[in-house]
């Protein structure tokens, strides 16, 4: 395990590691006492992320990026459904290009991180790294938009940004680069434009409550949703779907508008109509709020919807049992399950006993751990233990799929094949 370790910010601009407690399995801090370093400390002994040597800036591992791809996927499909199109525009964004809209970055202003240089020249033009993509897209949507034919126009990109906040940093909540999808339409009417507002909340609705706040309330307002984090007291922003109106299109700069023919008097005429917008975005900061909400004094509590693996499955050799045996009815349970279409690894690490092994999949928030022992064997059954409340439950091998189903609540989903279905054929080896 990595070293147990806070972040302090430095003058510098560089990451200075504290390191708290000699490196340990589990977790020394409590969620009701240290608030801070608890969730720190769940986020790198879970193996969520790792520090990186510039303040703010974290290197996010497998465990969480299967987190977001999980949600990616789901989210993409729905828009895809909407009729909206992938696409990526560049990172930088000259200083001409930001400054046209001075009223939207004021906001962002102070963060705006800037490249001066490149090797030993100084740039020409000074180049911004994006803290948002308005400025970079309107341009061209004046370009792509001529008449009403194209419309409504619909664009999202899956992308980094940067926003140099120099407050305290968290892990995903509050970060230097996070990452996010960022929606942007334009359309001929603004009953249209409301009508996606309300749409893409909903689905940002669903992605909160339906993959990794469940049975935790979730506020909606208008433009926004909120998450509610018991420890803290606070909200905590989790998405927004705003309606920018004619505000960015009405812009000389931009002027965004379509062609229409009107009949009048027995003539045609064309007239100008500015398109009205929308823009939404949900960022990684969704992975940081899940973590604070489930986590525990144990580690991380995985919704099972978005957890790499649903299911570990634990060898539990006793005495002169035939060790074997044992791991091979480990191996065809995976099988089985993942044959199912749930996400199982076993837990193959013969140079730790069994109880290390319990805590280390409790820290990282497996939502199922099934035990075999000889006693299992004897019996054709296992023994499976739920993380988030640690009910325990002896099943049949016969009827397995559908316990362990009903335990993770994953019957509609798994059933679907929608969710996750591409992954139970991979290949990796258990960690």
């Amino acid at each position: 395990m990595a070293d147990n370790a806070v972040e302090e910010s430095s003058s510098n601009g560089r990451r200075k590691k504290v390191v708290l407690k000699e490196t340990r399995l589990g977790i020394s801090h409590k969620k009701d006492e240290d608030f801070g370093k608890w969730y720190s400390e769940v986020l790198v002994n879970s193996e969520m992320i790792e520090y990186y040597d510039i303040s703010g800036c974290y290197i996010i591992r497998d465990w969480a990026m299967m987190i977001w791809d999980i949600m990616k996927e789901f989210f993409e499909k729905e828009i895809g459904d909407m009729g909206v199109d992938k696409c990526m525009f560049p990172l930088f964004v000259s200083k001409s290009v930001l400054n046209k809209e001075k009223n939207h970055i004021a906001g962002f202003e102070p963060e705006v991180a800037w490249v001066t240089k490149a090797g030993k020249s100084d740039l020409e033009v000074e180049l911004a790294i994006r803290p948002t993509s308005e400025t970079v897209i309107y341009p061209y949507f004046s370009k792509w938009i001529r008449n009403r034919h194209d419309l409504p126009k619909k664009i999202n990109q899956w992308c980094n940004v940067v926003r140099w906040e120099f407050s305290n940093p968290m892990p995903f909540i509050r970060s230097r680069e996070f990452y996010w999808q960022e929606g942007h339409t334009a359309f001929a009417t603004k009953e249209e434009a409301d009508v996606e507002v309300l749409e893409i909340l909903e689905m940002y609705r669903r992605i909160f409550q339906d993959f990794i706040l469940k049975l935790v309330h979730v506020f909606i307002d208008y433009i926004m949703l909120q998450a509610f984090i018991p420890n803290t007291g606070r909200g905590i922003q989790g998405a927004t779907s705003h309606c920018l109106g004619q505000n960015f299109s009405k812009k000389e700069f931009f002027d965004i508008k379509f062609h229409v023919e009107i009949e009048e008097d027995g003539k045609t005429r064309t007239d100008h109509v500015h398109v009205w917008q929308n823009s939404w975005a949900y960022s990684t900061r969704s992975i940081g709020v899940m973590v604070m909400v489930h986590g525990d004094e144990k580690g991380l509590v995985l919704p099972p919807k978005v957890a790499k693996w649903q299911v570990v499955v634990i060898p539990v050799p006793y005495r002169d049992a035939n060790t074997q045996e044992i791991f091979d009815a480990c191996s065809a349970t995976v099988k089985t399950l993942r044959k199912a279409g749930i996400r199982a690894e076993v837990e193959k690490r013969d140079h730790y006993t069994p109880g290390w092994k319990y805590s280390y999949w409790e820290m990282k928030g497996v939502p199922l751990r099934i035990e075999i022992g000889p006693k299992d064997l004897a019996n054709n059954q296992v023994r499976a233990v739920r993380r988030d409340n640690g009910v325990e439950m002896d099943s049949s091998v016969v009827s397995l799929v559908e316990q362990v189903l009903n335990a993770l609540h994953l019957g509609s989903l798994q059933k679907s094949g929608h969710i996750g279905a591409g992954l139970t054929k991979s290949s990796s080896k258990p960690v």
